[in-house]
């Protein structure tokens, strides 16, 4: 692969962006992937983890530990991941706070963002052949009949939590599908990144401290389980995912960035602020889960109130948010092309 030496700045704006993909990962409506789209590193992403090989194991094993780190662009992974991995556990706690008190601007925000961002990828896309104008509809269409499907119900079998891990990944491999909200239609949301989080913590806790009693615990054992499944379909689902997207960008590159556009256009459906919880309901009664939260079933959408002055401040938001995209792309953030040898 071609790349150029990065400084020791870059380094530290890739783990800020990094953090950026970690706390959007979290956010249901919100993908990663769409992130490190915006922020210029999709592309080396996407080829990273396809280098992740037969022939990378090989250097592993073989020792040859240096030219594995080199073949697999590992510091620009360490860097990413390790960067999305922190956010997810301590930033991700702020944006979880502004979620339940500003609820609404934060959504504005996410909403202005995503427009932004649609201008930002369309500016540069020139290539309006049918077959990709057709892309752009059939992404906007398939992200728009996400957005509106109905969630599943909690399944804790560890082959569907597996499943789970691998498509839930897809937030941080396909631009404009966010793999939380794509959990919560599959029903698994609260139990793979709330709960089974929340025992994880617990667990590594109680290590730190020296207290074991947790191998007695069979209900927490059993959510170690389902984290650590899930944790494997989703490095599954990375490196397979990966590998397809890098066969068809390199090929049909124009139409890929064509459906991503449509990708993310569709994806103003689910990130859309003026919307409220449906609750599950079972014998009359709103369905809790483990930390006493209501269980979400869909959203109703609702046109804004324009007399009203949080409206006002909601527009605000989404001028900020896509003011945001627009400051990054005039300072010169650009996407980076790496290309295989």
């Amino acid at each position: 692969m071609v790349r150029k030496e990065r400084s020791l700045l870059d380094k530290f704006f890739l783990f800020i962006k990094g953090l950026t993909m970690g706390a959007a990962n979290k956010v249901p409506g919100v993908s990663g992937g769409m992130v490190s789209f915006v922020l210029g590193f999709y592309e080396e992403l996407i080829y990273s983890f396809r280098k992740i090989n037969y022939k990378a194991f090989l250097l592993l094993i073989n020792g040859r530990f240096k030219s594995f780190y080199n073949y697999v662009n590992a510091t620009f992974l360490l860097l990413v991941l390790g960067g999305s991995m922190f956010s997810y556990f301590s930033f991700s706690i702020v944006l979880d706070y502004l979620l339940r008190n500003y609820e609404l601007y934060v959504w504005s925000a996410f909403f202005g963002m995503i427009l932004g961002s649609i201008y930002y990828i369309s500016k540069g896309f020139n290539d309006w052949r049918l077959r990709n104008i057709l892309g752009i509809v059939f992404g906007a269409t398939v992200g728009l009949l996400i957005s509106f499907m109905s969630p599943a119900t909690e399944n804790d079998n560890l082959w569907f939590v597996f499943l789970c891990g691998i498509i839930g990944v897809s937030g941080m491999t396909l631009p404009g599908l966010s793999g939380s909200f794509i959990l919560i239609l599959m029903g698994n949301y609260v139990l793979l990144l709330v709960e089974s989080v929340n025992v994880l913590l617990k667990t590594l806790t109680q290590i730190v401290t020296g207290d074991f009693s947790f191998i007695d615990n069979i209900e927490q054992l059993h959510y170690l389980k389902i984290i650590a499944t899930f944790t494997a379909g989703s490095a599954f689902g990375l490196v397979f995912i990966s590998h397809i997207l890098g066969y068809v960008l390199k090929r049909w590159h124009q139409l890929v960035i064509a459906i991503i556009i449509g990708f993310i256009t569709g994806s103003l459906g689910i990130v859309w602020p003026w919307k409220k919880e449906i609750y599950k309901v079972f014998n009359g009664e709103f369905l809790l889960d483990a930390n006493g939260n209501k269980v979400i079933q869909n959203f109703e959408r609702y046109l804004p109130n324009f007399s009203d002055s949080q409206t006002l401040i909601a527009i605000f938001y989404i001028l900020l948010g896509a003011g945001v995209i627009l400051l990054i792309d005039k300072y010169g953030t650009k996407q980076k092309e790496y290309i295989d040898e």
